[in-house]
């Protein structure tokens, strides 16, 4: 599983011109599946999410979690994540699973981060979303489960 993590001062999704979830401060959550994902990267994406410490202490380093700061976290389905575009112009989509398991996975990985007392939102699987935010820095990053960055 991929990630790609922005921290907000707020989001949103729109799906066919309805609001469908908003958070404050916290993060925007971008989540690809891979075909070879299980619940082991659904385990390790929630712990790192939960425990990324990129919010300013009172000191300004990065030194406090989303839980730390009691922030909300938007997740957001998104299979473009694993995009290859190492050969030619147009991607390939190879590598991300087929959309029942990229669900389930999705979907579970929202309920694991719950299960640690983040008050979590979810874009509409499969949906046209229109994704506003309002970056917090920007401060923005990458994670794999498979630790290939």
């Amino acid at each position: 599983m991929r990630a790609v993590i922005q921290r907000v001062k707020q989001a949103s999704v729109v799906v066919e011109g309805e609001k469908i979830a908003s958070i404050g401060r916290g993060f925007l959550v971008l989540v690809g599946v891979s075909k070879e994902d299980t619940s082991k990267d659904v385990d390790y994406l929630a712990r790192k999410i939960v425990n990324l410490r990129i919010f300013e202490d009172d000191q300004g380093k990065l030194n406090l979690s989303v839980k730390d700061i009691s922030g909300e976290i938007l997740l957001v389905s998104n299979f473009t994540i694993y995009g290859d575009c190492r050969k030619g112009n147009r991607p390939s989509f190879d590598k991300a699973a087929p959309p029942e398991l990229a669900e389930k996975l999705y979907l579970s990985l929202a309920e694991a981060v719950r299960a640690e007392g983040i008050s979590v939102k979810t874009g509409k699987f499969r949906a046209y979303m229109e994704i506003s935010l309002i970056n917090d820095g920007p401060v923005t990053i990458l994670l794999d489960s498979q630790r290939v960055f």
